[in-house]
C-alpha cells in the first residue's frame, strides 16, 4: 500500500509546475524535496501514519487542481490594490527581489563592497 501512496504523490509532484523566476523559493521545488525526505526508500518506505499521508495527498491534490479557486470564483483577477497576477509574478521574481535588496543598501556599504578585496570563491575561478 505504501508503494501506491508513493506513486500517487510522485505523479502529483511531476505534474506540478516549477516557476523558474522563483529559484529556490518555489512551492513545487519545496514539495518535491519534502516528498524525497518522506519517502527516502521510494516504494519500500513504510508509512507510519497512512491516514495522515492520505490526508496530505488529498490536500495537495486540491491545491493542484485549483479546487478552491474553482469553487469560489473571483470577479476580477486583481487584489484591492489593483495589482494584476502578472505584476505580482514579476515583482516576486528572484532577480527583481535581488535588485530591490541591492537598492536598500546604503552608500557606504555599496562602496565597501565595490572596493573590497575579492571573495575567496572568486579567486578559485
Amino acid at each position: 500500500m505504501a508503494a501506491t501512496r508513493y506513486r500517487r504523490v510522485l505523479k502529483l509532484c511531476e505534474e506540478g509546475p516549477v516557476e523558474e523566476t522563483k529559484r529556490h523559493r518555489d512551492l513545487g521545488v519545496f514539495l518535491r524535496q519534502r516528498v524525497a525526505q518522506a519517502f527516502r526508500e521510494g516504494e519500500n518506505t513504510q508509512v507510519a501514519d497512512p491516514e495522515a499521508c492520505d490526508q496530505m495527498y488529498e490536500s495537495l491534490l486540491r491545491i493542484h487542481t485549483n479546487y478552491y479557486r474553482n469553487k469560489y470564483p473571483r470577479l476580477k483577477d486583481t487584489s484591492f490594490t489593483g495589482v494584476t497576477v502578472e505584476d505580482c509574478k514579476m515583482i516576486l521574481a528572484t532577480d527583481i527581489l535581488k535588485q530591490m535588496e541591492d537598492m536598500k543598501k546604503g552608500t557606504w556599504r555599496k562602496l565597501r563592497e565595490k572596493f573590497s578585496a575579492k571573495k575567496p570563491e572568486e579567486d578559485s575561478k
